[in-house]
């Protein structure tokens, strides 16, 4: 077969690959993205769909449901397993804890000797950080400005300098000075930040997507959270903020020439091969378990979450099903809309937004610093109610500011990840 009949026979395999699919979002991204594929996709085509957990039993749960899932997707649509007509999909877990390099780097090897090609990376596992809520300012937060309070809080505790178990036995002078990392930024960014560096090989295969990292951020990256000198975010209460806003900078920034020299570094591809795409999604506002508080309040929290829909929010997705709107979009949209939809509104961050009547969408999101696109001028859509109390429309100075600040950051991640792979070598010798 030739190389040219080789990919086309691949084209009708994808090969996605989804962390921190155990439950919440994660487990719903797996969930709609298996169902829209089923109902989408030809018959000549097939899913294989990776999964992530940090532990073999979380794998084997999580691969049950899902085959619950399928079952029961098929049943309620009327497909027969064994029908021809119907799409195949595989699935395939994996384990890997992001807050452990050594863990990550088994993985890249894994995934590197097993898989042809990776389609479809999207980054969804982390930390929240969160100790609790600080019930007096919340209360009063609330009571005096639901709607933002409900969709940009302010009232949440988190913890300060938390850090992840050593990374290497014997650190030395020449590398980072501590051997540990800061916990929320290596989960939610740095880990991911590896692996994806390390199967690019993999993602440029792809011919059908040109290979895409979606990377998973929050309504809560405000850009205050965030500074380039604390880069891990060590210094901060907001340490989750802080990880979600550099999340966003450097998505957004991917593509942007002053930061090239380091992204081509970050996402190596062949000559002859397009090179990876990324993108920045959010789920909305869901109802998961990443705030520690009693489940009684739990209640409290979903029918806040309803009022705030009904009363004229866009982004109180509650159910973590329809918060996966954006990302399985993103994930399944041909190149070719994708490409289109950014020539004309430019690269965004795509949030799950709903109407009060629980229709869900894809819907571009405004971010400090780059409006909903990057483009100067361009109407954010939304009534001043619901933005954040900060935002300020899109113009030329800010918009420099962030590119420049992409490229610090784009800078500094680089520079970190080669001085812990190289740290890691050397313990290896």
């Amino acid at each position: 077969m030739s190389d040219r009949q080789h990919a086309s026979v691949e084209d009708f395999h994808s090969y996605f690959l989804v962390t921190g699919a155990n439950g919440g979002l994660g487990y719903a991204i797996c969930c709609r993205l298996i169902d829209e594929f089923i109902l989408t996709r030809p018959s000549s085509h097939s899913l294989r769909l990776i999964i992530t957990t940090r532990d073999k039993t979380k794998s084997h749960d999580t691969i049950a449901k899902l085959k619950d899932h399928i079952f029961r997707t098929r049943k309620h649509h009327k497909l027969h397993e064994k029908s021809p007509l119907v799409p195949k999909i595989y699935l395939q877990s994996e384990q890997v804890d992001l807050c452990q390099l050594r863990s990550v780097q088994i993985l890249i090897k894994k995934l590197s000797r097993s898989l042809p090609k990776l389609d479809t990376v999207i980054l969804n596992a982390g930390l929240g950080g969160f100790t609790g809520i600080d019930w007096p300012l919340a209360i009063w937060a609330v009571l005096t400005n639901f709607r933002q309070e409900m969709t940009y809080p302010t009232f949440k505790l988190g913890g300060v300098g938390d850090l992840t178990a050593p990374q290497i036995s014997n650190p030395t002078s020449s590398g980072p000075t501590s051997s540990q990392l800061g916990q929320i930024f290596c989960s939610n960014v740095f880990g991911h930040y590896l692996l994806v560096h390390g199967i690019a090989n993999l993602l440029s295969n792809s011919s059908a997507t040109s290979g895409r990292v979606i990377w998973i951020s929050s309504l809560e990256a405000y850009g205050s959270t965030f500074s380039i000198d604390d880069l891990q975010g060590l210094s901060s209460p907001l340490g989750y903020e802080s990880s979600k806003r550099l999340t966003d900078i450097l998505a957004l920034t991917s593509r942007l020439p002053v930061t090239q020299q380091w992204v081509d570094r970050f996402l190596p591809s062949p000559s002859n091969h397009r090179a990876p795409k990324q993108y920045v999604a959010h789920p909305g506002i869901c109802a998961t378990n990443i705030l520690p508080i009693h489940w009684i309040l739990v209640y409290f929290m979903v029918a806040a979450f309803y009022l705030a829909r009904w009363i004229g929010s866009p982004w109180h997705t509650v159910m973590s099903y329809k918060g996966a709107c954006a990302p399985v979009w993103l994930a399944l949209a041909s190149q070719e809309e994708l490409d289109a939809v950014e020539r004309e509104g430019g690269a965004g961050k795509w949030g799950s937004a709903i109407d009060w009547q629980g229709e869900e969408r894809a819907s571009r999101t405004e971010v400090q610093g780059w409006g909903i696109g990057g483009k100067v001028g361009d109407n954010v859509g939304l009534p001043k109610s619901s933005r954040l109390r900060e935002a300020e429309d899109l113009n030329e100075d800010g918009k420099e500011r962030f590119a420049l600040v992409g490229r610090s950051c784009w800078h500094a991640m680089e520079k970190l990840r080669v001085e812990w792979e190289e740290l890691l070598k050397e313990e290896d010798d």
